[in-house]
């Protein structure tokens, strides 16, 4: 959805943009006096807002479950810390990605997720496909992903000073329990919070009852902010978030199994450790003139696979990190504001492999890489029916290579987008971003020591986004359609045997079309969408599309919810993927091999006891009629007899009680 989709719109409004490109998912920041849920319309103010109703209304346990409203974002991968998001069918690296303002370099390893994330540490969720403004940060090829955890201020009751809330929740396919506790209070100009959770369970099984391979689960996550506000506004907060993932997992962590090939074990451990820190200076009261950001942060990702009881007698630890600060000011004009600042990052990617029966054969890589950023950033009301956005960045690079050779590189990058409601109903928008991503970093579990930079350089990867966009409203409906294309050139692909200046060309093209009724108490929301996407000018497949792109075709979604006077919450959402035969065959060169289609529908009832608004029951069933399936993101499934995908979870009913004191 596109206009229906920004959620709530005031949330977008806050940065001046709540233009029809952006995506914003986001959870309740307390009780709500009017008794309705987030994005449901309130009608008695004819306000006609049809969204995704809000995280804590799909309650995800992962990042599939997260975007399940989404017609034109896809999850890969049914296990969560091998998972990757496709926003506009462009691969989530090729985003710039951040967790509470803070850039993330994940490029680890691609059988593996790229940013490990546990959905209940989320208060918002924003995303900009294609079209990114310049603030949001260096690399936004195919635009911009932005986390936001909760703070105290989004879960404490009016005038309380100490409070918590503990869950508890069991899903039975897997036997998976999860038991989570979240502490936080505020005293003078001090508030905090300190959230933990732990998730255990067995391997889970597909809708044919087979076992899933390297499916259990082992996930800790925590989150803990300590933040002082001055009377006069001025706050500093420091916020650590990490979330691990420790169990035995498929061999090739996205894939069940490849048919032929070396022998090697169905399964091995892997010890997966996501890390985010970042300390943030804002004014809570800016004058107008003075509302600046800014913030020094740090973000790793460390994986080690430890084979050293198998066969294979090997150890492997990739380690991607991001030193990065950002120091922005926004300027207050009457009729909007210009964001200007500065930022930076240094990132860095090492492997450390040994073999243990011949150190001879052990292997260590590094490279890194800085860039210095000047950026503006204008979001401007000429009048009251236009708001427009428009934007600069200059980006300088300097890039090391595993052999200790340098090079630099320098680019600029533009947008503008620009919204007009032709009537109160109708409302048109546009947009256009190039971005020059510069260089980019191998992913360091392909790294070779032997690799010789001297040839040409590593090529500069740059991007051409747009997107035309369209919504009505007919009072309590809403129709809405959007195009979109992606161009990203000299993508760095880099591989260990044929060395790290390879580039591929990738393009995105599709259509998004929606429409949303809301009444009292309710809402009904349906997205189709149609993305097609090509590498080198032919048909895209999941293998020389690693991190870029997948072969992803037609999606339907739909999502509706109602709440009665009771305490009772109602609702379910369906995904149906469509055949697809546009694919290509990596062994022939030619036509390749139909993706079929699936239907999968999730439904939940939710109840609040009207005596105890603090206690919150919930049950749901997912995936309904037991589909066998494979997510169309997931990887391999054009390779018929070469690649066994893994399949997504079959039925399963999942329960839980939330309390809060």
């Amino acid at each position: 959805m596109i206009a229906a989709t920004v959620v709530p719109m005031e949330a977008a409004a806050q940065d001046g943009e709540a233009f029809l490109g952006t995506i914003v998912l986001a959870a309740p920041a307390g009780p709500d006096p009017d008794g309705e849920i987030l994005g449901i319309p309130d009608l008695a103010d004819d306000v006609i807002n049809i969204s995704s109703a809000g995280i804590a209304l799909s309650n995800p346990a992962d990042l599939s479950e997260l975007f399940v409203a989404e017609p034109t974002i896809a999850v890969g991968s049914s296990i969560p810390m091998s998972q990757k998001v496709y926003v506009n069918g462009i691969e989530e690296n090729n985003l710039a990605i951040s967790i509470d303002g803070a850039r993330q370099n994940n490029k680890i390893f691609h059988h593996n997720t790229t940013t490990l994330i546990d959905p209940a540490l989320l208060k918002v969720v924003r995303i900009d496909p294609g079209v990114a403004p310049a603030d949001a940060g260096p690399g936004a090829l195919g635009g911009a992903l932005a986390y936001e955890t909760k703070d105290a201020a989004d879960l404490r009751g009016a005038g309380d000073t100490f409070g918590g809330r503990y869950k508890f929740e069991f899903d039975t396919n897997g036997n998976i329990v999860s038991n989570s506790l979240t502490l936080y209070g505020m005293q003078g100009g001090w508030d905090y919070l300190a959230f933990l959770k732990y998730a255990d369970g067995n391997p889970r099984k597909d809708g044919d009852g087979v076992e899933i391979v390297g499916s259990g689960t082992g996930v800790f996550s925590g989150l803990a902010k300590l933040a002082y506000q001055s009377d006069t506004g001025s706050r500093i907060e420091l916020s650590f978030e990490q979330v691990e993932d420790d169990e035995a997992r498929p061999y090739r962590a996205n894939i069940g199994q490849i048919i032929g090939g070396r022998p090697v074990p169905p399964t091995r451990p892997y010890e997966m450790t996501r890390t985010n820190v970042a300390l943030t200076y804002t004014e809570t009261a800016p004058d107008g003139l003075w509302d600046p950001r800014i913030q020094i942060a740090y973000s790793g990702t460390d994986l080690f696979i430890d084979e050293s009881d198998l066969s294979t007698a090997q150890t492997v630890e990739g380690v991607t990190e991001s030193i990065s600060g950002v120091f922005s000011n926004r300027f207050d004009l009457g009729w909007g504001s210009i964001n200007a600042g500065v930022d930076f990052f240094s990132d860095t990617a090492e492997t450390d492999y040994v073999y243990l029966p011949n150190s001879a054969w052990n292997e260590a890589a590094k490279e890194k890489l800085r860039n210095f950023g000047v950026f503006a950033q204008a979001r401007l009301e000429p009048t009251v029916d236009t708001r427009l956005s428009f934007g600069a960045r200059a980006d300088f690079q300097e890039f090391t290579g595993v052999d200790g050779s340098t090079q630099s590189a320098s680019g600029v990058s533009g947008n503008v987008s620009g919204e007009w409601d032709v009537t109160d109903r109708f409302t048109v928008s546009a947009g256009y971003a190039h971005v020059w991503g510069g260089i980019e970093l191998a992913e360091n579990f392909i790294m070779n020591p032997a690799w010789s930079y001297a040839d040409s350089g590593i090529e500069s990867v740059t991007a051409q986004n747009y997107y035309v966009a369209a919504a009505y409203d007919f009072g309590n409906w809403i129709v809405d359609g959007k195009i979109f294309g992606t161009d990203i050139n000299n993508a760095r692909a880099a591989s260990y045997s044929g060395g790290p200046e390879l580039t591929t060309d990738l393009q995105s093209r599709g259509y998004e079309v929606g429409f949303g009724y809301g009444w009292n108490g309710g809402f009904l929301r349906v997205g189709f969408a149609s993305i097609d996407t090509e590498l080198d000018g032919r048909t895209a497949d999941s293998y020389t599309g690693n991190y870029l792109t997948m072969p992803m075709g037609d999606f339907l979604t739909v999502q509706a919810a109602h709440e009665f006077n009771n305490g009772v919450l109602v609702g379910g959402d369906a995904q149906i993927a469509f055949d697809y035969d546009d694919t290509y065959d990596y062994d022939t060169g030619g036509q390749g091999p139909t993706l079929p289609g699936y239907t999968v529908v999730n439904i939940f009832t939710e109840y609040t006891p009207p005596q105890m608004q603090n206690l919150t029951f919930r049950a749901e069933v997912n995936n309904l009629f037991d589909e066998t399936y494979a997510s169309r993101a997931t990887y391999g499934q054009e390779f018929v007899g070469e690649v066994v995908p893994l399949n997504e979870p079959g039925r399963s009913i999942r329960l839980s009680a939330e309390i809060a004191f």
